[in-house]
């Protein structure tokens, strides 16, 4: 058996839209409603959300039956031991938080390769594990470095300042903008749709597709996500289940039990 391709990471090369959906409720049963709702990729929080190990890989082998929308598994943060934990389970998209420098973006690269007999490889620790198929993929130890997509995420003023350097840096295949720590970065915390954190992040996408790579963002309302896609962004996602879960629950219940819906069940006017 051989390595698939990584089809989530041609789309991104390609730079054809992908729509996408942030889980955090370290779910399985979440996480499938999310894959069949039709999203292209979903992210699996390991940084805000109660992951670990076990959640990530029972999330993993779900999504594993919709191969139309891929896993994104987004570390805690660009641990060398750790990104070789995540990668082992089967991760293929990697997305890693809070990268500041291009030096930070080249050592990540070196910890999600495996060493090559060229020695142009990494220092990915080599095993067997899910992430082979657990031997089945025979061409895994070779074919991983290049079906691997490493996304880095870019959420604060130095960051945004090495930006072209950090788009440029060989086998970082995506730029990933998060509004919520740029915002707080930029003086606007808690505030990611203030005008000056959306003018910088339009900035950022102009920028990472001048580098030729594919630039990220993550939205929570339906305008401001539209507003990004029309900018340029090639992966957005555009709704949060926890966000989903606690809007649709609350205005369920506000629609009932709001005086005007309690008059008209009741009958008193």
């Amino acid at each position: 058996m051989q390595t698939p391709p990584n089809l989530f990471k041609q789309a991104l090369q390609q730079q054809r839209r992908q729509i996408g959906c942030w889980m955090c409720l370290a779910n399985t049963d979440a996480a499938e409603i999310c894959a069949l709702a039709g999203f292209d990729w979903l992210v699996i929080d390991g940084e805000h959300g109660p992951n670990d190990i076990q959640t990530i890989r029972a999330q993993l082998q779900t999504l594993a039956a919709y191969p139309h929308s891929h896993p994104v598994t987004r570390l805690p943060v660009g641990d060398t031991a750790l990104i070789k934990q995540y990668l082992d389970l089967g991760v293929t998209n990697l997305l890693v938080p809070m990268v500041d420098t291009p030096e930070q973006a080249a050592q990540l690269v070196q910890a999600c390769r495996y060493p090559q007999a060229d020695g142009r490889g990494g220092v990915r620790g080599m095993a067997g594990a899910r992430a082979s198929r657990w031997g089945h993929l025979e061409d895994h130890a070779h074919a991983a470095n290049e079906q691997l997509c490493l996304i880095v995420q870019v959420e604060s003023r130095l960051g945004l300042a090495n930006l072209d350097a950090i788009a440029a840096t060989p086998g970082v295949d995506a730029v990933f903008i998060g509004p919520a720590d740029l915002s707080a970065s930029l003086g606007h915390v808690g505030q990611p749709s203030h005008p000056e954190v959306v003018a910088v992040i339009d900035q950022a996408i102009g920028r990472i597709l001048q580098a030729g790579k594919a630039p990220g963002v993550i939205a929570t309302s339906t305008e401001l996500a539209r507003h990004y896609l029309d900018v340029g962004a090639v992966f957005v996602a555009v709704g949060i289940d926890v966000q989903i879960l606690m809007r649709g629950t609350r205005d369920l219940a506000a629609h009932f039990k709001s005086p005007a819906a309690t008059m008209a069940r009741t009958g008193a006017y």
